[in-house]
């Protein structure tokens, strides 16, 4: 399954562990909710990268104490219409401050890519290498937003104010 990160097709370097799969001894791995939080010390100890997939009708609060040793949380689209993974994006980016890879999986779409990007996403798992293409031209189409939201960027507003700000001081 194609990834793109950062506006780019990229290379996953976490590998999907099934539940009750043996863990290899290093290395980035993406498990799911239930493994890990049977044991989450253990498995942060470990050499290389947790990632852990979180399904959308769990409380994100329960992740919140490991996040900041976490190497991925990759958020769960079963459905298109289905967009509870995008309150808890921006809970996760705004509330908790998550600074790490919030990844979109499931059903990630191309004509909801921006409105993920605007949530706090910054990699996605999409099912065809067409779609990984789309959803890199996407990325860069687009640099001036309205409304504040958890991915960190500047809006028109902010940005208008600042050119005014410079202006008055170079006065």
């Amino acid at each position: 399954m194609p990834l793109v990160k950062n506006g780019k097709i990229a290379d996953d370097i976490f590998v999907h562990v099934a539940d009750g799969a043996e863990l290899p001894g290093d290395g980035a791995i993406l498990i799911s909710a239930a493994r890990f939080l049977e044991d989450p010390e253990t498995l942060l100890r470990r050499a290389g990268k947790t990632g852990v997939i979180w399904p959308n009708n769990r409380d994100i609060d329960d992740l919140v104490p490991w996040l900041d040793r976490l190497g991925t949380v990759a958020l769960v689209f079963p459905t298109f219409r289905d967009g509870r993974a995008y309150s808890q994006a921006r809970l996760l980016r705004e509330r908790h401050g998550y600074r790490g890879e919030l990844r979109a999986t499931g059903q990630v779409l191309r004509d909801q890519f921006v409105f993920m990007l605007r949530a706090g996403f910054d990699a996605f798992e999409v099912k065809k290498e067409s779609d990984a293409e789309a959803f890199a031209a996407t990325a860069k189409r687009y640099s001036v937003f309205y409304q504040p939201t958890g991915d960190g960027r500047v809006t028109a507003l902010n940005r208008r104010m600042q050119l005014r700000h410079s202006e008055s001081a170079s006065q």
